[in-house]
């Protein structure tokens, strides 16, 4: 039976500027300069020291922070400028000691979240115009290669020192954990056999060397190199469209109460049953007077009702996949008024190029993609008083599987869902499509047929008619089907289902984003438990201590 966590040991992703260890904010017109300077006292866990600007989960927690206050409080900006505020040294990646001493789910779940949050780069450049520019002014190794790697564009100092690696295969026995491999053939489209060379030595690459394979876009010598790294962040700045006069919002902070089986948000619920393994996520509609156009939306800010549920549910989610390992299934639901969440869409809809809306959607947007990449059963239970409509219902699409009510004797009280407009591209998946188009492999007829039930309200059998839903039990069946349904979940190896989930929630189009994160799940998860790695002569166990790892040389 899973037991409580220990609420010492819990991780909060909550945190703001005034409690940063970590990081720096500079902002200068259009240009933010976010600097790294990791207090290498400050490890989120002990048991490891921060040297050389490594980092540790808690690192990137705060650079999640950071990134959404400038996407959120400082819409003058348009250039992110990520550097570092130590000497000779840019980052030096993930804390090899850190990983050393971590349980095998920590590492993947930290590789998860730095993915994502380099992922977020690389969305805020495409859909909000924020472009990043990684100015490398040191040795830039593992992760922090990886973390330049992310940024539209990477300028490295030429000081005959610095240089830009990729050693987890030969040092560690590992895989560039958070998108390395990936980033550098599909994004930066480096030739393989020079890959092959640069990520199977420890020393690196540098100056015009770094240029002509790719791995960087341009260096300066260090006299030039901050007049240089400012040109550029100007001269980027001039492809976003981000307004110069606009009010930012501030993140307030996210308020919630926790009792340990049980937290509890404005407009999110989560329920734990430990005996079940089973978490219930309840997600609320908007309630009371809500705003009616942009002005109104700005006012709110922080509370307006799309924002607030998108920081809530991305706090619930990224708390029950840190901090509730053995809650293997996640059972989603909905509550309230489905007017109300159809007034929100046409708001987002008419009003998704406001600076703003855009970001919300955004937000939105990232969030519900945490969820499709969780290692997790997702379950949606459609039920009287749910509301499972438009933005909402992407919470049910994202679902393993929909189990909806029938009610064929009581028409008033059957639960409905609701299709709209929105849910045919503003929150696309990783793989670019909508939840809709990955249901269907976009196939026009069934694509066409859902398209023509916007507006309507789907009971039970019109929705499971239409393919929307997975099952449609009525009121005599759902108890009992539900409940087997969710007790052999619970049964099977989490393992094997982690790997069946991966592959049927991704059964789009493969992009760089799917390849990074299907080479997480797969390949880094494995590696991360083979004794070449973690056993006890196994590179990360050794590193630092004088010792030369030992290795099976069996292929596998």
């Amino acid at each position: 039976m899973s037991t409580t966590p220990d609420t010492a040991a819990l991780v909060d992703y909550r945190t703001e500027p005034g409690r940063y260890r970590h990081w720096t904010l500079k902002f200068e017109g259009p240009v933010a300069t976010l600097a790294m300077g990791v207090d290498e006292n400050a490890g989120l866990r002990p048991g490891y020291k921060l040297k050389l600007n490594s980092y540790d989960l808690g690192v990137d927690v705060e650079l999640h922070d950071a990134i959404n206050r400038i996407r959120f409080e400082h819409p003058e900006v348009r250039t992110v400028v990520l550097t570092s505020s130590r000497e000779r040294v840019f980052c030096s990646g993930a804390n090899i000691f850190m990983l050393g001493v971590s349980s095998h789910a920590w590492k993947v779940n930290f590789c998860k979240f730095t993915n994502e949050t380099r992922n977020g780069f690389e969305d805020s450049s495409k859909h909000s115009g924020l472009k990043f520019l990684a100015a490398v002014n040191g040795s830039c190794a593992g992760g922090g290669y990886e973390l330049a790697l992310a940024c539209d564009e990477i300028l490295l100092v030429d000081d005959r020192s610095s240089a830009v690696s990729l050693p987890e295969v030969p040092l560690l026995g590992v895989l560039p954990g958070t998108g390395g491999l990936t980033r550098v053939t599909d994004k930066r489209k480096v030739r393989h056999d020079l890959a092959d060379i640069f990520c199977t030595t420890t020393e690196g690459v540098r100056g015009q060397k770094a240029v002509a394979w790719r791995l960087v876009d341009e260096i300066a010598k260090p006299a030039q190199f901050a007049a240089r790294v400012q040109e550029r962040a100007l001269q980027l700045a001039e492809q976003s469209d981000r307004p110069a006069d606009a009010q930012g919002v501030a993140l307030t902070p996210i308020q919630r109460t926790f009792n340990g089986d049980s937290l509890q948000w404005q407009h999110v619920g989560v329920e734990i049953d430990r005996a079940k393994r089973q978490a219930v996520i309840t997600v609320k509609a908007p309630e009371g007077a809500q705003p009616g156009n942009v002005e109104q939306i700005v006012a709110a800010g922080a509370d307006w009702y799309a924002l607030a549920l998108a920081r809530q549910l991305d706090d619930a989610i990224l708390h029950l996949r840190t901090n509730e390992l053995e809650i293997g299934t996640w059972v989603l639901k909905t509550s309230g008024d489905a007017e109300a969440v159809k007034a929100l869409d046409a708001l987002l809809l008419a009003n998704q190029n406001h600076w703003l809306v855009r970001e919300t959607t955004g937000l939105l947007r990232r969030t519900l993609s945490r969820l499709d990449v969780s290692s997790r059963s997702l379950f949606a239970l459609i039920e009287p008083g749910s509301c499972f409509t438009g933005t909402l219902l992407e919470l049910a699409l994202a679902c393993d599987r929909i189990y909806h009510l029938a009610l064929p004797d009581d028409e008033a009280k059957a639960p409905k869902i609701g299709v709209g407009e929105i849910n045919f591209g503003l929150f696309p998946m990783a793989t670019g499509q909508s939840r809709l188009a990955r249901r269907f492999y976009e196939e026009e007829a069934p694509m066409a047929a859902v398209r023509a039930s916007i507006g309507q309200a789907l009971d039970a059998d019109a929705a499971f008619a239409l393919g929307l839903v997975t099952a449609n039990p009525d009121d005599i069946d759902w108890d009992d089907e539900v409940r087997l349904a969710l007790e052999e979940r619970a049964a099977m190896s989490p393992d094997a289902l982690t790997g069946m989930e991966a592959n049927l929630r991704f059964n789009g189009p493969e992009n760089m984003v799917t390849r990074v994160f299907g080479r997480l799940t797969a390949w880094q998860n494995w590696i991360f438990q083979r004794p070449n790695a973690v056993g006890e002569k196994g590179a990360l166990k050794v590193y630092g201590k004088g010792e030369k790892s030992q290795f099976d040389m069996n292929r596998v």
